[in-house]
């Protein structure tokens, strides 16, 4: 039997690693976990549509919500800004359903001071060579972004021991797959249904 409370999970990783696609073959897959969609100052990739990838915001708009504490977390990464709407994330869990945040490194370190009885998961790339070749083959940036994002990338993966869990995306399915089973498992954690069934047994 399943608890009744909704739950955190943040997913984040290296730049390239793949966290938004193995987040949208996670959403096709689980329809139960609700996602949390980031708002960010950079320009939409091709196909990305507002409000679906992001909330894409000007400096001054980002600026402006981070005065009003509208932003559960928020980080600089590479000049543009990044950070997670704090309203849809209390309210899904307060229904009892869970919801997975794709962040960046910086921003879970942030979200796991608020929330530190969430899930967090570290999506790790097969290997370096592996995620430059993602990045490059994205077409979208110069080869001194590319630089950057791998010098930054060395960086990220020292933060792994942060992480409850560690992923490889070597393949999607097989990622998504292993993330299915860390939130089944998560659910039937004894922390988490404890109050549960001491209230069962208090019923006559």
């Amino acid at each position: 039997m399943k608890d009744d409370k909704g739950f955190l999970i943040v997913l984040s990783g290296p730049a390239g690693v793949g966290k938004g696609t193995v987040c949208g073959a996670l959403r096709e897959k689980v329809t139960n976990i609700d996602y949390s969609v980031s708002a960010t100052t950079r320009k939409p990739r091709p196909g990305e549509m507002e409000g679906v990838n992001y909330f894409f915001k000007t400096k001054q708009e980002f600026e402006k919500m981070i005065a009003e504490d509208k932003l559960l977390e928020w980080a600089k990464y590479l000049d543009n800004y990044y950070g997670t709407p704090i309203e849809n994330v209390n309210n899904t869990i307060s229904e009892g359903k869970d919801i997975i945040l794709e962040i960046e490194v910086q921003g879970a370190k942030k979200v796991k001071e608020r929330y530190p009885d969430g899930i967090f998961i570290f999506l790790m790339p097969p290997s370096l060579a592996e995620l430059r070749n993602r990045i490059e083959g994205r077409g979208t940036e110069t080869e001194d972004i590319i630089d950057k994002r791998m010098s930054v990338a060395r960086e990220e993966l020292e933060m792994m021991e942060n992480y409850d869990y560690v992923v490889e995306n070597d393949e999607v399915e097989l990622a998504v797959h292993r993330i299915q089973s860390i939130v089944t498992a998560e659910h039937c954690r004894r922390e988490r249904l404890i109050e549960k069934y001491k209230q069962l047994a208090e019923v006559d």
